[in-house]
């Protein structure tokens, strides 16, 4: 982690979040409004995607998501009990705090993603999750079926040009096997 989210916007983000999502556990609300509330420890916490790996860490969750309410783990003890969360929190003021938050649509939310941080205990592996590698082939695919189907038609336009009747039947059945066949996405493996 090169980069550290400043204090005030962490502290922007968790007014904003307070004000427009109910908590699956009054005790999740008490632990963010201290973190609001006390700029030293905040500096020292980070919101991640996900917190594996992470050694001290904490999942709250919003009413609209279907998650557990609230997970606390610290070096591989891990709790549901909110209380000892906070009494941890607490009396480990300087200590690095991973906090997870799951709300409906978190993910296209424009004031977490400015609070977001990499979690530094992924390897790449982890981060580069099945679905990504899923797009990727799809976007690489959509690629180069453009660019085949475009140098076609060029080709066809030029065959059409020189008045090349063979050369203009040759392209134009390699484009009707282009879009019957290529033209749609690969099959991913498992």
């Amino acid at each position: 982690m090169n980069y550290s989210i400043p204090t005030k916007k962490k502290q922007t983000f968790l007014n904003w979040f307070l004000n427009h999502y109910r908590l699956k556990k009054r005790e999740s609300f008490w632990i963010l409004n201290y973190l609001l509330n006390h700029p030293h420890t905040l500096k020292n916490v980070h919101f991640v995607h996900d917190i594996t790996h992470c050694p001290r860490s904490m999942v709250i969750t919003s009413v609209c998501s279907n998650e557990i309410a609230f997970l606390f783990c610290k070096n591989h003890i891990v709790t549901t009990d909110a209380d000892k969360a906070f009494h941890d929190l607490r009396f480990n003021k300087n200590e690095p705090l991973y906090i997870q938050l799951q709300f409906n649509k978190a993910n296209q939310n424009v004031l977490l993603a400015g609070v977001l941080e990499e979690n530094p205990f992924l390897t790449d592996e982890e981060i580069v999750t099945k679905e990504d590698k899923e797009n990727a082939q799809q976007i690489l695919h959509n690629a180069l079926y453009a660019f085949k189907k475009q140098t076609l038609l060029k080709n066809i336009d030029h065959a059409l040009d020189n008045k090349n009747e063979q050369l203009f039947n040759e392209l134009v059945n390699q484009l009707h096997t282009l879009d019957s066949s290529n033209g749609k996405p690969p099959v991913i493996q498992q």
